[in-house]
C-alpha cells in the first residue's frame, strides 16, 4: 500500500464523511516549491488551485518563510487583548490598502468568520435583520454565512434569523437576462433590485452582500459598472454594501486590486481571507469607523492577527506590491485565455471560457451534434478533464452550481513558461476528451 493509500484509509477513519478529497484516487500533498507540489509518494503537480486560492503567491516562498520562521521564534499568539506590532502594521497596511475612508479592520481566521462579523456589523449598525445576497453567490459554512449562501449543493441549513432575499447576480449565462448586452444586463438587474426591495423589505434592509466575481459559483463576471449601478439604488435608502474579497482581493484580477474597484464604487464593509496570508491562517473584515464602532459589547479575537499569521501577511502583501504580481497576473491571465481559446471554440461542449487575470474558468454542458449549444449542465465531462488534467500533472479546481466547472487559478507570480505548460496539459485533455 503507497504512502498516499495508507493516507486515504487514516483519512476516511478520521474526517467526517462530508469531508471529501477533490480526486477519484486522492493524491496528498507533501511539501511545495514555487508553483509545483509533491506528493508523499514524490510524484511532481503544477499546482494551478493553490489550496482554493490560498497559496497565492508560490509555494514556500522565501520572503514568507523568512517571516515566519523569525516570528515564531519571538512569540506565535498573544490576541487582540494585547498589543501586537505586527498585527497593528498589518491592520494600518490594510486599512490604507482598502480604499474605505477611516477604516477599521478586525481580524479574524477564516473568510466564513469575516463575512459572519461584516453581516454582524450591518446589522447592528442598522438595526436590521434584512440581508440582500445574489444568486449563485457563496459566503462560508457558518450559520450565518450560510443563510446568506445561495447555491444549492453548498447548502446545508435553510434555518436562520435573518430575513435574507436573493437578488440577480453576475451569473449570465443561466440568467434570464443573459441574452441582453453588458448596459441592458445591469439595468435588467438593478430594476429586479428595486423590486425586491420594494416588495420584501420591511422597513429597512441592513446591506447587500456581493462578490464581486462570483467564486465558488464558478468565476461568474458580471459587467463592469454592474454593482455601481446597484449601489446607487441602496445608497438612496442608506443600505450598506459589504464587498466579499475573500477570493478576488490581492490583484489576482490583474486589472484591479480589489474585485470592487471593477465597479467605480468603495464598498461600506469589505472582507478578505484565503490568499493574504500565503497559506497562513489570516483573513478579517474592514469597514467605516463609525459602522465598525456600532459594537458596543466588549468583543475579541483569540486567534484573529496573531502574530505569526500577520508576519505572513506582512510578507505576503509586501511580495506582491515589490515584485509587481498584479500586473503579472493581468499579462499571465491573458496569456492563458490565448493559449486556451482554439480548443475551447472547438469543443461543442464547452459553454464558455470566463474570468479575469488569474481567475479562469470552463463551464461544461451535454453536447448536441447539429443543434444550437445547449445550456444542460454536464458535471461528468467536468470530472473526466478535472482527471485528465490530474493524469497530466496539473491541478485545477472544481465549482459551479451543477459541479461543472473547472477553476484556474494559477500563483500570482506564475512564469510563462508554467502558463504556457498548464495551459498545454488543459488543451490536450480537452483533445482527448473531444
Amino acid at each position: 500500500m503507497g504512502a498516499d493509500s495508507e493516507l486515504l484509509k487514516r483519512y476516511r477513519e478520521a474526517l467526517p464523511s462530508f469531508v471529501t478529497p477533490l480526486y477519484g484516487t486522492p493524491l496528498s500533498i507533501d511539501r511545495g516549491d514555487g508553483s509545483y507540489v509533491y506528493t508523499v509518494d514524490g510524484d511532481r503537480y503544477l499546482d494551478f488551485f493553490g489550496g482554493v486560492l490560498t497559496t497565492m503567491i508560490g509555494h514556500a516562498h522565501p520572503r514568507v518563510v523568512e517571516a515566519v520562521q523569525t516570528q515564531a521564534a519571538k512569540t506565535m499568539h498573544t490576541s487582540t487583548l494585547y498589543l501586537s506590532e505586527p498585527m497593528i502594521e498589518l491592520a494600518e497596511m490594510i486599512a490604507e490598502l482598502s480604499g474605505i475612508p477611516d477604516a477599521r479592520v478586525f481580524f479574524t481566521t477564516s473568510g466564513t468568520e469575516a463575512n459572519d462579523t461584516a453581516i454582524l456589523l450591518a446589522t447592528s449598525y442598522r438595526q436590521s435583520n434584512q440581508i440582500l445576497a445574489m444568486r449563485n453567490s457563496y459566503h462560508g459554512r457558518s450559520f450565518t454565512a450560510q443563510a446568506i449562501t445561495s447555491h444549492a449543493s453548498w447548502r446545508s441549513s435553510s434555518i436562520s434569523g435573518l430575513d435574507v432575499h436573493f437578488v440577480q447576480g453576475g451569473y449570465r449565462l443561466r440568467s434570464p437576462f443573459r441574452d441582453l448586452d453588458d448596459d441592458a444586463y445591469t439595468r435588467a438587474a438593478t430594476e429586479d433590485l428595486i423590486q425586491v426591495l420594494d416588495m420584501t423589505s420591511a422597513g429597512k434592509a441592513a446591506a447587500l452582500i456581493a462578490e464581486p466575481i462570483q467564486g465558488v459559483g464558478g468565476f461568474a463576471v458580471p459587467p463592469p459598472g454592474f454593482f455601481g449601478s446597484m449601489q446607487k439604488v441602496l445608497s438612496e435608502s442608506g443600505v450598506l454594501f459589504i464587498s466579499d474579497e475573500v477570493q478576488t482581493g490581492w490583484g489576482r484580477t490583474g486589472e484591479h486590486f480589489w474585485g470592487y474597484q471593477a465597479h467605480d464604487i468603495v464598498p461600506d464593509i469589505l472582507t478578505f481571507a484565503k490568499g493574504v496570508g500565503n497559506g497562513i491562517t489570516l483573513a478579517g473584515c474592514v469597514a467605516r469607523a463609525e459602522i465598525m464602532d456600532s459594537i458596543e459589547s466588549t468583543s475579541f479575537s483569540t486567534f484573529g492577527g496573531n502574530p505569526l499569521s500577520a508576519a505572513a501577511g506582512l510578507a505576503t502583501i509586501d511580495a506582491v506590491l515589490d515584485e509587481g504580481m498584479q500586473a503579472n497576473a493581468k499579462v499571465m491571465g491573458q496569456r492563458l485565455v490565448e493559449r486556451l481559446t482554439p480548443a475551447v471554440e472547438q469543443a461543442g461542449w464547452i459553454a464558455e471560457l470566463r474570468g479575469v487575470g488569474l481567475m479562469q474558468a470552463l463551464e461544461f454542458v451535454h453536447d448536441q451534434p447539429g443543434q444550437p449549444r445547449s445550456l444542460e449542465p454536464d458535471p461528468a465531462r467536468a470530472g473526466a478533464l478535472l482527471e485528465a488534467c490530474r493524469h497530466a500533472k496539473l491541478l485545477v479546481g472544481k465549482g459551479g452550481l451543477y459541479g461543472n466547472v473547472l477553476r484556474i487559478t494559477p500563483m500570482l507570480n506564475v512564469t510563462e513558461s508554467e502558463i504556457y505548460e498548464g495551459a498545454d496539459a488543459i488543451v490536450s485533455a480537452i483533445e482527448q476528451l473531444s
